[in-house]
């Protein structure tokens, strides 16, 4: 499967931007799906993922409450919706499938889409 990150942009804090991770060549609802995020200067980290099964969701406890990861599988992708936007949340964000197990380690995932960049301005 291949993937493909869309949705990135600049916003102010407060505001919001959706993300969505579009699939080809197979059914994305088919593997668990997760986020990633890298910060300037920082290693990549989890933000959330979403088991294939029961759509159960995990969140890291700094996005927890104001991101939501969800399928959209009319359109064969996973969506982040991020609230409440802080300028610590700008990064270059990351999505990956994985047919193991929804984890909040990278080495759970086999396919990975190129980022998008998020920038919020204090």
């Amino acid at each position: 499967v291949q993937l493909q990150a869309s949705g990135g942009g600049l916003v102010q804090a407060g505001g919001s931007l959706r993300l969505s991770c579009t699939a080809s060549g197979r059914p994305l609802s088919t593997y668990h799906s997760a986020w990633f995020r890298q910060g300037p200067g920082k290693e990549r980290e989890f933000v959330a993922s979403i088991s294939r099964s029961f759509a159960a969701t995990t969140y890291a406890d700094s996005v927890k409450g104001r991101f939501t990861i969800s399928r959209d599988n009319a359109n064969n992708a996973v969506v982040l919706q991020m609230n409440d936007l802080k300028p610590e949340d700008k990064a270059v964000y990351y999505c990956a499938a994985g047919a193991r197990a929804a984890s909040a380690y990278e080495d759970e995932y086999d396919h990975w889409g190129q980022g998008t960049q998020v920038t919020v301005s204090s």
